[in-house]
């Protein structure tokens, strides 16, 4: 199969799709791989690291997105980017659809585009194998960008996350106990900071307790719950996930007027719409904005200002499923992994997610009666 890798330039991205390791594991198995220059650049890659291992170079975004059979990226196409795919194509990237320009959902369907959304991709327990390892260095990340914005110098009330001897540390409250929640957490625990969990599912909570020997106050997302906690949280971490559906809103514009002024919201869930009211997407060039005296920092893209170490697990995750794909074409290795037709979102002019279908008020064709 032909293969190409675009480079990604929305919103300061600096992942790329594959490591060259893992160009090198589909040039060995058979597979032409072409990459557009300067894509693994800013992860640390160098085109000449490619060729090494078998790719071949393209010099144009046209090029790259037409000269494969399968496209792969990182971050979702723009509606632009939509218009350059050839008819019947994969493409296998994050996608979010959910949350897309209905304009470049119309182009997949248009041009029969199979379009992979990698974060609704599951393995055999119903985790999302793809998205997690991204969600995982997310939950890092929120508390070292909440001690920035705390800080005086990053426009904050000039709070120390730990606090000191006889001073109180800063209070946390994350809202969703996935992936990313639990691993904001363990960065705020570390850190000696008070933490307040929220989540609607009783089991998550609980397993929460049990790793973080109690060290923590739990709730259920009820709005009298958050109502009386997050006024008095100096961070609010924005974690929540519903798999392929839009993030419910469970913090008010009224909620974010009642908040210290300093404080900082660290919507993670941006992605799928987020989960504060006042939430728009921002970028690594402008990360946060201001509305009512309160810092939101709201990039799509976190992982990416570790490009390298977001590159390195990205490609772990996904490595297999393309060459799964590339080796047995999509009806087999969709026979194989029954997991990886949970992330198709189109199919040859059919919608088969029945989230997207929904949002946009077209017809769902499950995926099983097509094939």
């Amino acid at each position: 199969m032909d293969i190409s890798i675009a480079r990604d330039e929305s919103l300061n991205e600096n992942r790329v799709a594959l490591t060259p390791g893992a160009v090198r594991s589909l040039v060995r198995a058979g597979h032409n791989v072409y990459l557009q220059s300067g894509a693994g650049a800013n992860a640390g890659f160098s085109d000449d690291k490619y060729i090494e291992v078998g790719a071949k170079i393209v010099f144009s975004k046209d090029e790259a997105f037409k000269r494969g059979q399968m496209l792969v990226k990182v971050f979702p196409p723009t509606v632009d980017e939509y218009r350059l795919l050839n008819d019947n194509q994969i493409v296998f990237s994050y996608l979010y659809l959910v949350t897309a320009h209905e304009d470049g959902l119309a182009i997949l369907r248009e041009r029969n585009i199979i379009a992979i959304g990698m974060e609704n991709i599951e393995d055999a327990h119903g985790n999302l194998p793809v998205l997690t390892p991204m969600s995982e260095l997310a939950g890092q990340m929120c508390m070292p960008i909440a001690s920035h914005y705390l800080s005086n110098a990053g426009g904050g009330r000039g709070i120390l996350l730990g606090g000191a001897a006889g001073v109180p540390p800063a209070s946390v409250a994350v809202l969703g106990a996935g992936t990313v929640g639990l691993n904001a957490v363990r960065v705020a625990r570390g850190l000696g900071c008070n933490v307040i969990l929220f989540d609607s599912n009783l089991d998550r909570l609980r397993y929460a307790n049990d790793i973080f020997c109690k060290q923590l106050v739990t709730y259920l997302p009820h709005r009298f719950n958050i109502e009386k906690v997050l006024p008095f949280a100096d961070v609010i971490i924005g974690a929540a996930l519903i798999h392929g559906e839009l993030t419910p809103e469970l913090v008010s514009e009224d909620i974010v007027k009642k908040m210290k002024p300093g404080s900082v919201i660290i919507d993670v869930s941006i992605d799928q719409g987020g989960c504060v009211e006042t939430s728009r997407p921002t970028s690594w060039a402008s990360p946060v904005y201001k509305v009512h005296e309160v810092t939101h920092f709201c990039v799509p893209n976190m992982p990416s200002n570790v490009g390298r170490t977001a590159t390195y697990a990205m490609s772990n995750a996904t490595l297999p499923y393309i060459l799964n794909i590339a080796d047995q074409g999509l009806a087999g290795a969709i026979s194989n992994d029954p997991g990886l037709a949970k992330g198709i979102y189109t199919y040859k002019g059919h919608v088969t997610n029945p989230s997207l279908a929904k949002r946009f008020n077209l017809n769902y064709a499950p995926l099983s009666e097509i094939l």
